[in-house]
């Protein structure tokens, strides 16, 4: 992690010739903007005196109250470096400022923020490690993404039938020179769909390399002539694409709070409280964490997505894996977030649900060791294993009746969130789906 000031990205532009800057931050949805600045306003920009227009920003403000401010984290600077080195383009990712000098309650970085105060206030430091899968398909000749791909490989496998090799090699290549320390590239399971694995971090690191991850990905990809997609679901009878997240605290020596090697399973207490926190709150959660309609034809039986709320340490079909390495690697993997999720908010969210259940000593369920999806549903009723929320308003409906998950939103943004995904919902519940012609236009 860099430890940058505003002299030191200066004398950096100026080093490698930067002469355009992109100012970036996220809107409500997890959509990258930005505003682009030239070197001469650097300076300035650095100084958090640029201001922009925050009511043309999803979940932003009023027109009567449009004047925000961009304050540039220097540790964030970075070069492209697939674009020409002579009048080099760099990016900084800003926080949100109000005129009156507060931080933007709306800004996903600052609920981000918030969140992770309070768990230092509690001496713990959040650690997070995301795989963020995506699909690769070809465009059509005037560039209009489609869902095709000549790809026929599958989980692990190589060229000649992994096509996408190439491109996923370049992309690993310019993210390593953007200082991510990539760990895994991988063909995953569907044709098609892809993983790239790097190195975890503190939260706000994390959430901002996710961001950062599916910019170069989708720039690459382009360059390629083929379109990333983070799409949940892009291809009815294939595996959908996910952003599992691993999650460890530690505390101010750097100490995994989660690892006990006197514990059972070699877990803390800490460890099954966050565990228990994030289960009790996890049916509002998945409004974040899986936030479009089409996040849930992802979270079905029989393509490993996980779809009832369960934790184990034995196999992959919970909603909470615990994998099998202990001491400073000692980790929960929450396996439902897709990578249309707003990385800041699910991260939030996930942490204040965890920090609560250590709180107020939540403990979690028994582990449930078997295969969950080869269970009837009078065995899982037995066990006392419930489903997600099977659609974007069921989990909206239970997002509006938890509390704390709408206090680590903050007020703003749990308003303008809940209005928005309810249009989204009646919007896609009024269409006609190819579905419904496909059944009922000949048989009535």
């Amino acid at each position: 992690m860099s430890n940058l000031s505003a002299k030191d990205v200066l004398k950096l532009a100026k080093e490698y010739d930067v002469r355009f800057i992109r100012l970036q931050f996220t809107d409500m949805f997890g959509v990258l903007k930005n505003v682009a600045i030239t070197e001469k306003q650097l300076e300035k920009a650095l100084a958090g005196e640029l201001m922009f227009d925050g009511s043309s920003i999803e979940g932003y403000v009023r027109i009567e109250e449009s004047d925000m401010y961009l304050r540039p984290d220097p540790n964030t600077f970075v070069i492209f470096p697939w674009l020409p080195q002579e009048g080099a383009e760099a990016r900084l990712i800003c926080d949100i400022y109000n005129p009156d000098g507060t931080p933007f309650e709306g800004d996903p970085r600052y609920v981000l923020k918030r969140a992770t105060k309070r768990a230092e206030e509690m001496g713990y430091k959040m650690n997070v490690g995301s795989e963020c899968e995506f699909f690769l398909f070809h465009t059509d000749n005037e560039g209009v993404p489609t869902t095709i791909t000549h790809d026929k490989a599958g989980y692990f496998d190589l060229t000649p039938v992994d096509l996408g090799e190439n491109a996923r090699r370049d992309m690993v290549l310019n993210l390593e020179k953007m200082g991510f320390e990539v760990e895994a590239s991988h063909h995953e399971l569907a044709p098609g769909q892809h993983e790239i694995g790097f190195k975890y971090g503190e939260a706000i690191f994390t959430a901002d390399a996710i961001m950062t991850f599916k910019y170069v990905v989708r720039t690459i990809a382009q360059r390629h002539g083929l379109h990333a997609t983070f799409m949940p679901k892009p291809v009815f009878g294939i595996a959908g694409s996910g952003m599992h997240t691993n999650i460890s605290l530690s505390d101010a020596q750097g100490n995994n709070i989660f690892f006990d090697p006197n514990g059972e399973e070699q877990l803390s207490e800490a460890a099954y409280y966050f565990m228990g926190g994030v289960i009790k709150h996890i049916k509002a959660i998945a409004a974040i964490t899986n936030p479009t309609v089409n996040s849930y034809k992802r979270l079905v039986p029989g393509y490993e997505a996980p779809v009832y709320i369960a934790w184990s340490t034995r196999n992959r079909s919970p909603l909470i894996r615990v994998p099998a390495k202990r001491g400073p690697s000692t980790r929960v993997e929450l396996r439902n977030p897709d990578p249309s999720a707003n990385p800041y908010f699910t991260l939030a969210v996930v942490l204040q649900a965890g920090l609560d259940g250590i709180e107020q000593k939540i403990a979690p369920p028994a582990p449930t060791n078997a295969n969950i999806y080869e269970m009837t549903e009078e065995e899982r009723a037995a066990r006392g294993i419930e489903g997600l929320p099977i659609n974007l308003i069921n989990a909206i409906e239970h997002l509006k009746k938890d509390d704390l998950i709408k206090k680590a939103l903050g007020e703003h943004v749990y308003n303008l969130y809940i209005e928005a995904k309810k249009l989204e919902w009646e919007e896609y519940r009024g269409k006609v789906h190819q579905w419904e012609v496909d059944q009922y236009l000949t048989r009535f």
